[in-house]
C-alpha cells in the first residue's frame, strides 16, 4: 500500500516539474481586448496560450489564438505573447 502512495507522489512530482506554474506568468488585458502573456524564459508557447485561455474563459470566450509573441528586455519576462479572445 505504501509503494502505491509513493509512486503516486513521484509522478504527481514528475508532471509538475514538467510545466511552468502559472503563477510565474504576468497576465493583463490590452485595451483593444486582446490578452498579453508575459512569460518566463523557461516557459513555452502552449503553456502561455494555456494561461491566456483561461483569461478569455473567465471573459465568456472559448479560444485564445496567438496573435504575436516577441522578444522583451525584461529580465523576470523575456517573452511576451498576445492572444485574441474568441
Amino acid at each position: 500500500m505504501n509503494l502505491n502512495r509513493y509512486s503516486l507522489l513521484l509522478c504527481t512530482l514528475l508532471l509538475s516539474a514538467c510545466s511552468t506554474p502559472q503563477s510565474e506568468f504576468g497576465v493583463y488585458q490590452q485595451s483593444d481586448g486582446m490578452i498579453g502573456v508575459h512569460a518566463p524564459k523557461s516557459a513555452k508557447e502552449p503553456e502561455a496560450q494555456e494561461v491566456a485561455l483561461a483569461e478569455c474563459k473567465k471573459l465568456g470566450k472559448r479560444t485564445a489564438t496567438i496573435v504575436e509573441g516577441k522578444k522583451t528586455i525584461n529580465d523576470r519576462f523575456p517573452l511576451t505573447y498576445i492572444y485574441m479572445c474568441k
